[in-house]
């Protein structure tokens, strides 16, 4: 009888283990797709681009015809608009953003 309920005890304690990282992954997720299509901000106001795609830990800006890659750390979420904190290296940025394009954006081209 008590090796039944130790292990009905073990099975309840391994199971919300799993729950609990399913959920921070779900979480996590919201997040990050809650940053897309939006109007990035720098620090003065002034816009820099609009975020397209989240790639690891880096936002993935549109600024004009180029892509930059910011880290996520460096990003603050308004009601509308997203917010760069700090200063962010522009080239080290469009480096980033080339190497994001590059992996993962196919242009379509039509005869």
């Amino acid at each position: 009888m008590l090796i039944g309920i130790l292990s009905i005890g073990q099975m309840f304690f391994f199971s919300r283990g799993k729950r609990s990282k399913k959920k921070e992954k779900e979480e996590e997720d919201a997040y990050k797709n809650s940053l897309l299509c939006r109007f990035v901000l720098d620090g003065s106001g002034k816009k820099v681009g609009e975020s397209v795609a989240v790639d690891n830990d880096l936002l993935i800006i549109k600024s004009g015809s180029k892509y930059l890659g910011v880290p996520l750390k460096h990003i603050e979420a308004g009601e509308k608009t997203l917010l760069v904190k700090g200063l962010v290296e522009k080239d080290k940025a469009e480096l980033l953003g080339e190497k994001w394009r590059q992996e993962s954006f196919r242009v379509i081209e039509y005869e």
